[in-house]
């Protein structure tokens, strides 16, 4: 699966006063890893900052007047994420900003979402830690993600420590390869023959330590995926290991 992670930054948080999107930054996720390709993009909004919008994100704009406008650039912006699944925090306010962007240059373009499907990192946050802080600084602190470099708020770096945090949050696990193959996989594999005269097998049992730090690791995996830990569904699946 192709990631995308997400986050801009604009010229204040009321699109109904005709503030604009001035920052967009992308990292991208393949196989629940990072590839370090990113997209990244100041953006002339061709209006004033608010100043509380200054305060978080430090963005003049003096500094955007040399910056390109949305209709320069979003090409290449909807080319990185298009097919992909983005993951945003607090999704509906980005994902709103972007729609009116594309509305504003071109009603044909449609919105985000014909592009590439969204998930909320922070409805997702919201869910495995209920009645808890769930904004980026809080989720850093608790999945031990550095954050020291952020002292303003920064698309590109948000979008960074977002996918560190997303990936911790959701357990970093990928798949077993338990279960069926997949077509390409059996059509690629080589077969294997092995001598009919080897030895047996020596087998190697885990000690009663080892069983615990197992079962200790399964634990952790139980809190922090979403789904709990894949192994323990496979043996409920299979009935217990002998």
């Amino acid at each position: 699966m192709r990631q995308v992670v997400l986050d801009t930054e604009t010229t204040g948080l009321e699109i109904e006063a005709g503030h604009r999107v001035i920052e967009i930054g992308c990292v991208e996720i393949v196989g629940r890893k990072l590839t370090r390709r990113h997209y990244h993009q100041y953006i002339n909004p061709e209006r004033d900052i608010d100043d509380g919008a200054l305060e978080v994100h430090g963005i003049t704009r003096q500094f955007l007047d040399d910056k390109p406008r949305f209709a320069e650039v979003w090409e290449a912006f909807l080319e990185f994420v298009d097919g992909s699944e983005l993951v945003i925090h607090n999704a509906g306010f980005d994902v709103a900003f972007l729609n009116q962007e594309m509305k504003l240059l071109s009603p044909s373009l449609g919105t985000l979402t014909d592009y590439c499907t969204v998930v909320d990192s922070l409805e997702l946050a919201r869910k495995k830690h209920p009645g808890q802080k769930n904004n980026l600084d809080a989720l850093c602190k608790r999945y031990n993600v550095d954050n020291s470099q952020r002292e303003l708020h920064g698309a590109l770096l948000d979008a960074e420590i977002l996918a560190d945090v997303y990936l911790m949050m959701t357990g970093g696990q990928v798949t077993l390869g338990l279960g069926e193959e997949s077509e390409v996989s059996r059509a690629t594999s080589p077969a294997l023959s092995l001598d009919a005269e080897r030895p047996p097998l020596k087998v190697i049992r885990a000690d009663v330590e080892e069983l615990a730090a197992h079962e200790a690791k399964l634990d952790q995996l139980d809190k922090t995926c979403e789904d709990g830990s894949l192994w323990r569904r496979v043996q409920t699946e299979s009935g217990p290991s002998t």
